[in-house]
């Protein structure tokens, strides 16, 4: 129950759900919290990170009865690297397990695989429709003659969707 006076805001900062929505998926792909993936521009460089994503973290195999006070052993992180410069990704592997192990402040990265592949995401394609002729002209009707250029046209283009039901 809410205390008087006190309301719960209806509406939340996106970056408040964000985690709860992705955690599941990152626990999934060995992923501890999504600081790796979230700041690996700034761990790997903004040149490497052109080119490479962190893809997941394999964990070995616990043993069965764990000495007492034993460190856990390290993991191996998976990073998809562009085709092209998967070799100079390999060469800066010493470097990037360092960096990764200090960003997270503990070693728990023991070595990279290298996993090539597209990186890049494809640029999203809009889908344009033609729209027909006496749409046009209606719309353009609709803009009046007494408005500047610019305005215009964007008009005519907002009416002529409008009107062809996109």
């Amino acid at each position: 129950m809410r205390e008087s006076g006190k309301r719960t805001p209806w509406a939340r900062p996106l970056a408040d759900l964000v985690g709860a929505a992705i955690g599941p998926v990152l626990m999934q792909r060995g992923f501890g919290n999504s600081s790796l993936i979230l700041f690996w521009n700034e761990i790997a460089g903004e040149q490497i990170a052109a080119v490479s994503r962190p893809i997941r973290v394999q964990w070995p195999p616990r043993p069965r009865s764990p000495a007492a006070g034993a460190a856990a052993a390290p993991a191996a992180l998976t990073v998809r690297v562009e085709p092209g410069f998967a070799l100079d990704f390999q060469h800066l592997a010493p470097v990037l397990i360092e960096r990764v192990n200090a960003h997270l402040g503990w070693r728990c990265i023991a070595r990279l695989k290298i996993e090539q592949g597209p990186v890049r995401e494809a640029a999203p394609r809009h889908c344009v429709r033609d729209v027909p002729k006496a749409t046009e002209e209606a719309a353009e009707a609709l803009a009046g003659k007494d408005i500047e250029e610019p305005l215009r046209e964007a008009l005519r283009r907002l009416g002529a969707r409008v009107l062809a039901g996109s």
